[in-house]
């Protein structure tokens, strides 16, 4: 077994730490504030080649995978740009990621540069109202007329569609009470489509409405409604009915990410809690001498590095086209935990004074609360141990 990292995550980690040191917590908490895209940010790590890191070098990307692509969004995590996590998730995870490997090659060659240079962005259109986690009910269809599919629906906490170039929308194609019968699946049925956020938008048949939100507000999450979107059949993602193969492919990768960013959001919060311990002096020691204050952020330190080491096997094993579900499963769950109990402890040991917006633990301490539920909710994950790995009865 080799734990190095290889050569090129080692570089990548040194680009966007270099980029990443532009942007220091008070850059982060004016976006959240201002309820602003970082997209100088942006600009810069695209510019570095840090966003197209997945998409294949015939394209103009770097033609790394996804072990390198999770150190690029923990590294930025780090740095204080927690919900910057959004950034990789969205563009390289749903669109270079899902588009190199079940692109057509019409679709990459169009699609693809675009996201190798940061002109192009992606958002994903699943979660509907009365269908969150439970995917297999969503409800938004895509009937076909002549070459075209019509989408018509519903999503909700869609995020990054106000910037999106590209929405990847999950619709089905064929009615849940009928997929069983005619295609042998309850996962049948559906199809992952591209659609022209732009072209959508100027025809009236696609909108959006931004949700208000406790955090992460450098990006907005918004319901979107798809009211005959007209979507070509040569913008079908994989093939009409099979659009579950894809979206494993989509939701691992989101996982995946997920993890790496709250390992990276644990890395921030505890660099500022060490720091403020060190520096804060009460009855004529530093606060970081006691340990109830010590013990406690040594606790999270260790688990933070188990995480890592669970969202970097995650990341191999889907590199190597290896089973990963459980792996990402675990990896998001423990990345998420550690990112809000190192938030948590931070918030403790800066006392009061975190409450205040002048220091950024309050930032970080929303922006990691929602990684326990989404991009899937604790619960379902320890389901999924429960019943995957150690063979006990389902309950759902």
């Amino acid at each position: 077994m080799d734990f190095d990292l290889p050569e090129s995550a080692l570089a990548v980690r040194e680009g966007v730490a270099a980029v990443a040191a532009r942007y220091d917590h008070a850059y982060w908490s004016r976006c959240e504030a201002e309820h602003r895209f970082p997209a100088e940010a942006w600009r810069d790590l695209a510019d570095g080649g840090w966003i197209g890191l997945t998409v294949p070098e015939e394209y103009g990307g770097g033609g790394t995978g996804m072990l390198e692509l999770a150190v690029a969004c923990e590294t930025l995590a780090a740095s204080g740009g927690t919900a910057g996590t959004f950034l990789y998730i969205l563009t390289p995870g749903f669109g270079a990621t899902t588009l190199a490997r079940h692109g057509t090659e019409e679709q990459r060659r169009e699609i693809l540069p675009g996201v190798a240079d940061g002109s192009t962005q992606f958002c994903l259109a699943l979660t509907e109202p009365d269908a969150g986690s439970n995917a297999i009910e969503i409800r938004t269809s895509a009937r076909r007329e002549g070459d075209e599919l019509v989408v018509r629906g519903q999503k909700i906490w869609i995020s990054g569609v106000e910037n999106a170039t590209w929405m990847l929308v999950v619709a089905r194609t064929t009615r849940a009470e009928d997929a069983q019968e005619q295609l042998g699946s309850r996962t049948a049925g559906f199809t992952v489509l591209l659609v022209d956020v732009a072209e959508a938008r100027d025809a009236g048949t696609l909108s959006w409405t931004p949700i208000p939100k406790m955090g992460g507000n450098v990006v907005t999450s918004s319901q979107v409604f798809l009211d005959d979107v007209r979507v070509p059949l040569d913008r079908v993602v994989g093939e009409v009915d099979q659009g579950f193969r894809v979206l494993w492919d989509v939701l691992n990768p989101e996982r995946i990410l997920a993890a790496a960013g709250g390992v990276g959001a644990a890395d921030a919060a505890l660099r500022l809690a060490a720091d403020y311990a060190r520096e804060r002096v009460v009855f004529g020691r530093p606060i970081g001498a006691n340990q109830g204050i010590a013990f406690p952020l040594a606790q999270v330190r260790a688990k933070t590095e188990l995480a890592r080491l669970m969202t970097y096997k995650a990341a191999w094993l889907f590199d190597h086209g290896r089973p990963c579900g459980n792996e990402t499963n675990i990896a998001k769950l423990t990345g998420a935990q550690v990112a809000w109990e190192a938030a948590d402890r931070a918030f403790q040991t800066y006392g009061g004074m975190a409450y205040s917006q002048e220091h950024p633990v309050e930032r970080l301490f929303r922006d990691a609360r929602i990684g326990r539920n989404i991009p899937v909710a604790e619960e379902l994950i320890l389901a999924h141990i429960g019943t995957q790995m150690l063979d006990l009865p389902r309950s759902y």
